[in-house]
């Protein structure tokens, strides 16, 4: 049987560094009652820091991250994106004006006349239905008047929002710096990524 020991060993999560050290128990004492602990509040004047995860490259999905990024800047958050795997053709000019919306593998998938009708999305293998769907969603976005993905992300850098590209993907596709948007600040590792997002929220899309 597995001995409990009284002063047992807990590995350090990534609490704040200046939390005083949990002083040791000299014998064993009842455990207290639960007691629910108060959610801690930001101290007076603490800037918040947001990085997105932009991971993939189809037009619904791009504008998750853009458009969360744009309303954090609007509340004075400093904020990133960082464009890795298909994310990153948001930020390749070759790719990031013809963005397409497809149906296969949505289930969500209905007309906006008939939202009790759900679509197969197996239809989306069907010649023509990406270019007809894409058409579809490029026009819903312009009746609400939604900047396209380069305005969008010229809004973001305008701002004062950061776009970092992944060093993995941009290796992986074979791209030189003049491939990408100019609003991007630098190519970055994994390892860099996780020191820039310390202390942030962290949303992958």
């Amino acid at each position: 049987m597995t001995e409990i020991l009284d002063d047992p060993i807990i590995p350090d999560f990534g609490g704040k560094p200046d939390a005083p050290a949990a002083s040791k128990k000299t014998k064993k004492t009842p455990a207290p009652a639960a007691v629910a602990k108060p959610a801690e509040v930001a101290e007076p004047g603490a800037k918040r820091k947001i990085c997105f995860i932009a991971s993939k490259g189809n037009l619904d999905m791009a504008y998750p991250a853009l458009i969360m990024a744009n309303a954090a800047l609007g509340e004075g958050i400093e904020t990133h994106i960082f464009f890795t795997f298909w994310g990153f053709d948001l930020v390749t000019e070759r790719t990031m004006d013809h963005l397409k919306f497809t149906m296969v593998g949505n289930t969500a998938m209905h007309l906006p006349m008939a939202k009790n009708l759900p679509l197969w999305s197996g239809m989306g293998i069907i010649p023509g239905m990406t270019t007809m769907s894409t058409k579809m969603m490029k026009g819903q976005l312009d009746a609400l008047e939604i900047p396209s993905v380069r305005e969008m992300l010229d809004i973001i850098v305008a701002s004062g929002g950061h776009l970092w590209g992944c060093k993995l993907s941009f290796d992986m596709n074979g791209l030189g710096e003049d491939d990408l948007y100019e609003g991007v600040e630098d190519i970055i590792s994994a390892t860099d990524f996780i020191e820039l997002s310390e202390g942030a929220q962290i949303i992958f899309v």
